[in-house]
């Protein structure tokens, strides 16, 4: 369905203005212009449910995080389609640092509960069986990942379950000079927190120092189990890298994005704080 289609469903009868927002590699984003006020369309991508997403969990993590004042207030939801539309956040994309992001995060998991589960150790399984039964050929390098993977899920068996972003890319803060926001809650649910502050880390390729004084803000010291995540979170971005081969329509380079990103978590494998924290009593 067209965005002016959807428009017209949110706010019927007005006239609106509307432009494609880029930075997406999933879904498709809007700016619209309407009641002398700027709203994000969000429209999801085709089988996203492969992916793990689950439309109704976003928008209820959406809310939570808008209550939170984390993430912009949510103005629609569009059923049966499962399409968002937020208010408009102007501001710098990508402007981030790790004192207010450690800050950021801790109101996060110590927030309500959210009605969805994300599991990575469970979603690099689920993403190598949707890969086979859509004919994906799966890199050699899953084999040795995914036993690593076992380990550290031994190491991290009695994580408390938070509620969690999952999916702490740079584009997904935006800075308007007061505050920063988080976006993009499509993979939120209930998880192991330092997946998220790995996911941070290892995404915005924080030095030790810096990881440190993430941790700080955040208010842990445990830095073993920030590296032990970094690495999961690269398994799970190399294998959504993987799943997308099969079910995007998007004009995005997917082969090779999971190839960086396999190469990524066998650099982080290679070092020395990773194979001490997982030998860790």
């Amino acid at each position: 369905m067209e965005p002016e289609q959807l428009a017209e469903r949110v706010w019927p009868g007005q006239q609106v203005a509307i432009e494609p927002l880029g930075g997406g590699i999933t879904n498709r984003n809007f700016k619209v212009e309407a009641d002398g006020r700027t709203f994000v369309l969000r429209i999801g991508g085709r089988d996203t449910e492969l992916l793990g997403i689950d439309r109704s969990a976003e928008y209820a993590a959406s809310s939570v995080a808008a209550d939170l004042g984390l993430g912009p207030e949510v103005v629609a939801y569009l059923e049966p389609e499962g399409y968002l539309v937020t208010r408009y956040v102007d501001g710098e994309v990508g402007k981030v640092d790790v004192d207010r992001v450690g800050a950021a995060l801790r109101r996060l998991h110590d927030g309500p509960h959210l009605p969805g589960r994300f599991d990575s150790f469970r979603v690099v399984e689920a993403y190598l069986d949707t890969a086979h039964e859509h004919g994906v050929d799966v890199p050699s390098a899953y084999e040795r990942a995914k036993e690593l993977a076992d380990q550290i899920e031994r190491r991290r068996s009695d994580a408390p379950l938070r509620p969690c972003h999952n999916d702490l890319l740079n584009a997904n803060f935006i800075d308007d000079g007061v505050r920063l926001w988080l976006v993009d809650w499509e993979y939120a649910g209930m998880g192991d927190p330092f997946f998220d502050l790995g996911n941070f880390a290892v995404n915005h390729e924080l030095t030790e120092e810096a990881e440190h004084a993430l941790l700080s803000a955040y208010g842990s010291d445990d830095a073993d189990a920030l590296v032990l995540m970094r690495f999961m979170s690269d398994f799970r971005e190399a294998m959504w890298g993987v799943v997308q081969l099969a079910i995007s329509e998007l004009d995005f380079d997917f082969a090779t994005y999971a190839e960086e990103h396999f190469e990524r978590l066998a650099r982080t494998a290679a070092e020395a704080r990773f194979l001490s924290a997982l030998q860790a009593p």
